[in-house]
């Protein structure tokens, strides 16, 4: 039988529907995988025991024709979203022994499908980090590797453990959150496919929450159409969730083969930025050919506030952060440091609960919106999130969809930049705009950087328009036909 864990999700599920193999031995396969894997510390919590049980009542279910969509498939689940019963950590020390008495709504809606969890996957502490380095239970290790070197590579974030289980082939697909690029940056950085949907596409309800008007679920996987075949079951409306959109769920995966002959796509000036590197540029021309090739018009558009969008976001997400951690007090759930009395205990709880860098976004966020200061940057951040969003309003009345690279640069070595916030927030620098706009985006590899690391080219859709967005990374995927890669070094590691 050939490695189960080499199919695709797509694949997968034609190969259960044939009989070609059972959930079972599907599960076994990506259990074993990740038993391999360890260093790689893509998995806050395994739960194997729980993926075999599932795997088998969904082979009964197969058996007696009622299996559903993803009926099977064993999937990872970013340590964001909380699942009844299992660990869900947020990676952070301050969430020790949270084990939520109930299910988020997206990882409910998988489950209604069929699908097999195989665990819940290491991430960037509290979705707060570029490089999967923040997180409590230590770093990611990107399974690809620079040609010729051994340095450890960061898999980006904060979706890092889902971006790195897919791409070593530990999981078939998993889910991501996307604030300001957390799915499409490391997907990027890990040479898979990565889906931000719409604000509001997939509900909030049991995710853990960083800021609240810019966290979006969405799928992980390593084909566009497996991206489509996720976001039918992640997507509805919720509701628990008053920003869950009232709106029907296309059918995503019937239209990924459409093409794009007749679309116009625009390729907007401002993505080009200061030291970035030429093969980064000469990609994002490769795919404009590429879509022109495939019958698509390519338009020069401008979106001038794009320049203005990280600094806003980075008030904009650290203010909505500060107000959503204000509950990690140590009194209901969670870590607990006694103190002297109850300002100590919170203190205490607090300073030891949460790592450097959600501090330093705490200190930040409370600061934007203190008296004072609310009017000089959170609302002209605010402002400035209005006017970044009517630019792609005024750009779509123009084009079908943009098409930009993903990351200005390939994944870095580990500990080369965790020491510079500012040099770490410009890893988003290509992805926030679409965030703060509420757009959704997907990033598709699409070559492989002089030091052999994955390319991202991202293309960004108008609102709810998803279907648009996977016809276009379908055809950019045809054309790239990325093939490559990680050699799996890590099955030698001891």
């Amino acid at each position: 039988m050939a490695d189960l864990t080499e199919l695709t999700l797509s694949a997968a599920r034609d190969g259960l529907e044939n009989n070609e193999f059972s959930s079972k031995e599907m599960t076994e396969a990506h259990i074993d995988a990740m038993a391999d894997a360890g260093v790689l510390n893509a998995f806050i919590t395994a739960t194997p025991e729980l993926a075999l049980e599932e795997a088998v009542a969904s082979d009964t279910r197969r058996a007696a024709g009622n299996a559903g969509p993803l009926d099977g498939l064993p999937l990872a689940i970013k340590d964001l979203f909380c699942t009844q019963g299992v660990l869900a950590t947020a990676a952070s020390h301050i969430l020790d022994g949270f084990h939520p008495p109930y299910e988020s709504t997206v990882t409910a809606n998988l489950r209604r499908d069929g699908a097999v969890f195989l665990g819940k996957t290491n991430m960037d502490e509290f979705a707060m980090g570029s490089s999967n380095e923040t997180s409590f239970y230590g770093p990611v290790v990107n399974p690809w590797r620079r040609n010729g070197a051994d340095t450890p590579i960061v898999p980006g974030g904060s979706s890092g453990g889902s971006a790195a289980a897919v791409a070593a082939r530990l999981a078939l697909a998993a889910t991501g959150t996307d604030t300001g690029g957390s799915i499409r940056q490391p997907a990027a950085f890990s040479g898979i496919v990565g889906l931000k949907p719409t604000y509001g596409r997939c509900s909030r309800w049991g995710i853990i929450a960083f800021a609240s008007s810019l966290d979006q679920a969405g799928p992980m996987t390593r084909s566009v159409r497996d991206a489509a075949l996720m976001l039918g079951s992640m997507s509805g409306h919720d509701p628990k969730d008053s920003t869950s959109a009232d709106m029907p769920v296309p059918d995503f995966e019937a239209v990924v083969d459409q093409g794009v002959k007749g679309l116009k796509i625009g390729i907007p000036k401002e993505y080009r930025v200061d030291g970035m590197p030429e093969e980064v540029e000469n990609l994002w021309r490769q795919g404009t050919q590429w879509l022109q090739d495939a019958g698509a018009e390519t338009v020069d558009v401008s979106l001038p506030q794009t320049r203005y969008a990280l600094p806003a976001y980075y008030i904009v997400a650290p203010a909505e952060a500060s107000s959503n951690l204000a509950r990690y007090d140590g009194v209901r759930y969670g870590l607990r440091k006694e103190g002297e009395n109850l300002i100590d205990m919170y203190e205490r709880t607090r300073g030891e609960g949460f790592g450097a860098e959600v501090r330093r976004r705490i200190l930040i966020g409370t600061y934007v919106l203190s008296a004072g200061y609310y009017d000089a940057h959170y609302l002209k951040a605010q402002k400035v999130r209005t006017l970044i969003a009517r630019d792609f309003a005024t750009c779509f009345e123009l084009v079908d969809a943009i098409l930009t690279p993903t990351v200005p640069f390939p994944a870095f070595g580990q500990g080369e930049k965790s020491n510079d916030p500012i040099a770490m927030y410009l890893n988003d620098v290509f992805t926030v705009p679409a965030s703060l706009a509420g757009l959704p985006g997907i990033s598709i590899p699409a070559g492989l950087s002089s030091d052999g690391l994955p390319l991202g080219l991202q293309v960004l859709g108008k609102p709810f328009d998803e279907e648009t967005v996977l016809r276009t990374g379908r055809a950019l995927e045809l054309a790239a036909d990325f093939s490559a890669g990680p050699k799996k070094w890590w099955r030698a590691v001891v």
